[in-house]
């Protein structure tokens, strides 16, 4: 008889100690864009959203409330579009993009506090969230694959 090993647990789980500080560190690097929007909507999300891609991208849409700072600009430009004192959500394109990454290293070099918004614009578009352009602010319907049916919040 042949038995085939269970692929999830091909390797083993974590001991619970290594999984609650993994999960830990994970959750003070990054943050979702459904947290973000939810923030966005009050009167002080306590952070800077920083889109950190080109102008074309920008121009074709961006969260609204985000500043401007494209990743490789950073160096000259973060002391005077992004408020020390709080700390920077970045986004790029997508979760395939690493230039939210480059964004977030680039400000925590110069001693800003930093989350990444995983999913970028792409699940910001996704998810049904607002679109700031040229003409305004847009919204299109939710991707029904990716954001639950019955609203904005995934209640996680």
């Amino acid at each position: 008889m042949t038995t085939h090993a269970n692929p999830v647990l091909r390797s083993a789980p974590a001991d619970p100690a290594i999984a609650a500080a993994h999960f830990a560190a994970r959750l003070s690097l990054y943050t979702d864009v459904s947290d973000v929007h939810a923030a966005m909507e009050g009167d002080a999300p306590g952070f800077t959203l920083v889109d950190v891609r080109n102008g074309a991208a920008w121009e074709q849409g961006h969260a609204p409330g985000a500043v401007h700072l494209p990743h490789a600009r950073i160096p000259e430009a973060a002391a005077d579009l992004v408020d020390p004192s709080l700390p920077a959500v970045v986004y790029c394109w997508s979760p395939a993009c690493d230039g939210g990454a480059r964004g977030a290293l680039a400000l925590a070099g110069l001693g800003y506090r930093v989350k990444e918004m995983i999913g970028g614009m792409e699940y910001w578009v996704r998810e049904g969230l607002p679109v700031e352009t040229a003409h305004g602010i847009e919204r299109q319907s939710a991707d029904p694959r990716v954001a639950p049916a019955s609203g904005l919040a995934c209640s996680c």
